[in-house]
């Protein structure tokens, strides 16, 4: 196995304001970008060359990873001019392919953080004969997902919309976002127009009688598409739980990055990280929460489970759980901010505008 496409070119709706300046995969997740980890990974797994299918802010993703040499990859990058789908992105990128026809070509999304073994899916995508490949991981409640059945000997028997009634389903099994095509099936995705592989091409190709096989891995497995799963994944790269050789230090409690400061007295607990130029000053407390460069947390502040965009600032005693703050923004002193709230880009929100309990 020596080449991998990364579909990189989503707009990263549901994670806004985190991605109104910079594209999904670049968010830093335990101190790097998320797509660090993702190449990292398959560098590890024997990848020597990568095409990255760029859309959303495509000018940001080659100032930064060059020619991949760094990871000891060959990174081209190819911009779809308007966006194409997943498969219509495969099939963008089909051209800067090294492969042979009948050779496999790994396919990863790019904002799924995973455990799977990538070699395992290689050889089970050799040793079955497959046209494509998928990872499928097992969820306890999945109605929120697509259906993937297999029969005992793991060929894929149907692709299932999400069940709408307790009747519907028929299986735990989902698809995981990473996939081994034969580099021949990627040629014949229609070019220049929008395709899904989940919503066309793999239920065309299994209509057409080709044989899809189905790979269970139940390792670390999550989709890193909202806020709150972002925070929870980069906490759990830092913790150790999810696997990645791109991590910038030990694994721990906490990730401290070189030019950031902590107040000796402050307490960093559950994975937190604090960004490059970041501080976090004395009394303040954060647990399992993400710092990006250059933010402040001011005094006696308390920060659980939340994201703190670039150079945002947390105020004196303010509280905030499960927020996102965007780039720049200022939460004001002895603020109240609960799950779910999403701070804008720039935003000021004046000292004791927003409470939850009385302000005494």
């Amino acid at each position: 196995m020596t080449e991998a496409i990364l579909l990189v070119g989503g707009k990263g709706t549901r994670l806004r304001p985190l991605t109104v300046h910079t594209p999904k995969p670049m968010v830093p997740a335990a101190g790097v970008p998320f797509l660090t980890h993702q190449l990292a990974r398959a560098r590890a797994a024997g990848v020597e060359h990568v095409v990255l299918a760029t859309s959303y802010l495509a000018e940001v993703f080659e100032p930064y990873f060059g020619d991949g040499s760094a990871l000891g990859l060959h990174i081209e990058y190819v911009t779809e001019e308007e966006p194409l789908g997943t498969g219509g992105a495969l099939r963008n990128v089909a051209s800067r392919l090294h492969s042979g026809p009948d050779e496999p070509v790994l396919v990863f999304n790019g904002d799924i953080l995973t455990g799977l073994d990538i070699r395992a899916l290689v050889r089970t995508h050799e040793t079955s004969g497959a046209d494509v490949s998928l990872h499928l991981t097992q969820v306890s409640d999945p109605r929120a997902y697509g259906l993937v059945p297999t029969d005992g000997t793991g060929r894929v028997l149907a692709f299932l919309e999400k069940p709408q009634k307790p009747e519907e389903i028929v299986t735990d099994q989902i698809n995981a976002g990473a996939y081994v095509f034969r580099r021949s099936v990627i040629d014949t995705i229609p070019a220049g127009r929008v395709v899904s592989v989940e919503r066309e091409t793999f239920p065309g190709l299994l209509a057409a009688g080709a044989h899809l096989q189905g790979m269970v891995d139940s390792t670390y497995w999550l989709d890193l598409g909202t806020p709150a799963a972002f925070v929870r994944g980069s906490a759990d790269l830092v913790l150790g739980r999810a696997p990645s050789p791109a991590v910038p230090g030990r694994c721990g409690d906490r990730l401290v990055l070189p030019t950031a400061r902590v107040a000796p007295d402050a307490k960093l607990e559950g994975g937190t990280v604090v960004g490059e130029g970041a501080f976090v000053a004395e009394g303040a407390r954060v647990f399992g929460s993400t710092i990006l460069p250059g933010a402040v947390i001011e005094p006696g502040a308390v920060v659980t489970d939340s994201l703190i965009g670039t150079r945002a600032r947390v105020g004196e005693r303010a509280v905030l759980t499960g927020a996102v703050i965007g780039d720049g923004a200022v939460v004001g002193a002895r603020n109240e901010l609960r799950e779910g709230v999403r701070v804008w880009c720039d935003a000021r929100i004046p000292a004791g505008a927003v409470r939850f309990s009385s302000d005494q």
